[in-house]
């Protein structure tokens, strides 16, 4: 009897299956969204350009600036920035809006696993640029190969994971997909000017860098900095031990910036549209 009732009604869906059922179904979505896909894509590769330039005038005011690396390494972070953050807070809107997310929450699937399967069409297409520019750039400009790879990956999930809870707590304070790039600005500039992604905090005034070393972005990404390089441009490259301890304060301010996202995501973000 029980052999039967099970063979009616199919095997228990797993926390995987799920990741990916929602995660299909997203990037469905987001492919047949040309807007998405440009904002997402097109957009932030136009931009390198614009940080190579701007690297260039940095470097003749202040002698020995790494261009070279600095370009990979904010090329990087803003991929991240917008196919992860700006894409994934215009993705929770829209289904929001669409009574997606309220239907999603009556089945089995839990909070958290909407959330992250929403996700997931941003964060596997985020990684595949970031990993394109990453690696094609270093062997292109003959990069040295990374200090630390485990810090670098700490400080990619700690990037991601604070990404995903800010998009979620940007859409509780957007009404539609289209005022996203409004809603989403301050982030953005925070994060692409005050996180050393196109200016770098080594040709900042010192107590500027010091309070931009205390955003809530920019631990994650000197992390990733950190591990690549072996510094954070305010001293000499260290090697595999030596980066630990220059990364050891953006550890601690980066995971409570993390723990402060997700509080205010699970505080105020939204499952349907206010009536």
């Amino acid at each position: 009897m029980t052999t039967a009732a099970t063979t009616a009604t199919g095997a228990p869906s797993t926390t995987a299956g799920r990741l990916f059922a929602l995660g299909r179904a997203e990037a469905t979505l987001l492919l047949r969204n040309r807007t998405a896909l440009f904002t997402a894509v097109v957009l932030p590769v136009v931009l390198i350009s614009t940080l190579r330039g701007m690297l260039r005038k940095q470097a003749e005011n202040t002698p020995g600036l790494d261009v070279d690396s600095l370009l990979v390494y904010g090329s990087v972070g803003m991929i991240l920035t917008f196919v992860v953050y700006y894409n994934l807070t215009a993705a929770y809107v829209g289904r929001r809006g669409e009574l997606v997310l309220k239907r999603l929450r009556t089945g089995e699937a839990r909070d958290l696993e909407i959330l992250l399967g929403t996700a997931v069409p941003s964060l596997v297409l985020g990684l595949l640029m970031a990993a394109l520019i990453g690696i094609g750039g270093s062997l292109g400009l003959h990069l040295a190969v990374p200090v630390n790879p485990l810090l670098m990956l700490v400080g990619l999930v700690l990037t991601l994971a604070t990404m995903i809870a800010l998009a979620a707590l940007s859409s509780a304070f957007t009404k539609t997909v289209e005022s996203a790039g409004i809603t989403t600005l301050p982030v953005m500039l925070v994060m692409q000017f005050g996180s050393g992604l196109f200016v770098p905090l080594e040709v900042m005034p010192s107590q500027l860098a010091d309070i931009c070393r205390l955003l809530p972005t920019t631990p994650a990404f000197q992390l990733i900095r950190v591990g690549w390089f072996g510094t954070d441009g305010s001293a000499a490259p260290t090697g595999f031990l030596g980066s630990w301890g220059a990364a050891a304060p953006y550890l601690v301010t980066g995971t409570v910036w993390l723990g402060l996202a997700v509080w205010g995501a699970v505080r105020y973000f939204r499952w349907e549209p206010r009536r």
